[in-house]
């Protein structure tokens, strides 16, 4: 699918990898609705790509079919779904003081990640199937984030590699169950990266994170994770992969 003219949905726009997708993706000529829970620094990324902010709870339907309503009024009809949005947890199961880590935890990660990626997920696909064959035989384009987490978590990460692991898993059956209505169904497992968050660790920790990456021997950057998701879009034969994007990475126990 050409991107040019096109409009597309990015979740957690606001910053990180999302923010990188969303710069790219209007960068390459598309429409942007930029949706995250944190508005304000939404609307600061859409008025500088020419997009629309959109103030988004993925695990709440009401609120995603709010924003993808704004975003289709602003743009048209979407056939590009960024899935970026995402949260992190590190728990043991048994902590220090001999309790049990809380289910609450699990659940939340779980509930946003898995869950909250599907329902966005289903709600655009209902629409997308309504729109016209492009050109080139497909009508749209979704993308999970997924993290290397999904296949060597370590010590903690119970509750976020299970939630990556879930979207891992998920893309070849909902790649084959949208064959039908010509959309494509990709993910990416982003390694180590230089977000926000990663930026907030001491930088002693982060270079020693950096070493750990075989080749290049450097945390990923943002607009790297931006041209592969870009990529995804554009190459119509990528359907039902999940691309791992770590320089060689493989995360040890702890």
């Amino acid at each position: 699918m050409k991107i040019d003219g096109q409009a597309a949905i990015v979740t957690g726009g606001a910053s990180g990898l999302g923010e990188a997708t969303a710069r790219e993706l209007a960068r390459l000529g598309a429409r942007v609705a930029v949706l995250d829970v944190n508005v304000e620094q939404a609307e600061k990324v859409a008025a500088e790509i020419n997009g629309v902010a959109c103030q988004c709870d993925i695990t709440s339907t009401p609120s995603v079919t709010a924003a993808l309503a704004r975003a289709t009024a602003a743009h048209g009809p979407a056939r590009i779904l960024m899935n970026i949005a995402g949260i992190g947890s590190a728990k043991r199961i048994v902590g220090k003081d001999g309790n049990a880590a809380p289910l609450e935890d699990f659940a939340r990660v779980i509930n946003v990640n898995l869950i909250g990626s599907y329902n966005i997920s289903r709600l655009f696909a209902a629409e997308c199937v309504k729109l016209p064959l492009l050109e080139d035989g497909e009508r749209g384009v979704m993308m999970f984030t997924a993290s290397v987490a999904a296949f060597d978590g370590q010590v903690g990460q119970q509750a976020y590699s299970a939630s990556k692991g879930g979207l891992t898993a998920m893309t070849l059956p909902m790649a084959r169950d949208l064959a039908q209505h010509a959309i494509r169904v990709c993910t990416i497992a982003p390694g180590l990266f230089a977000t926000p968050l990663m930026k907030q660790l001491p930088e002693a920790v982060q270079a020693s994170l950096a070493a750990s990456i075989p080749f290049p021997p450097r945390l990923g950057k943002p607009e790297e994770f931006a041209q592969l998701a870009c990529h995804v879009v554009t190459n119509n034969h990528l359907n039902g992969e999940v691309i791992r994007l770590d320089g060689a990475l493989r995360m040890a126990p702890r």
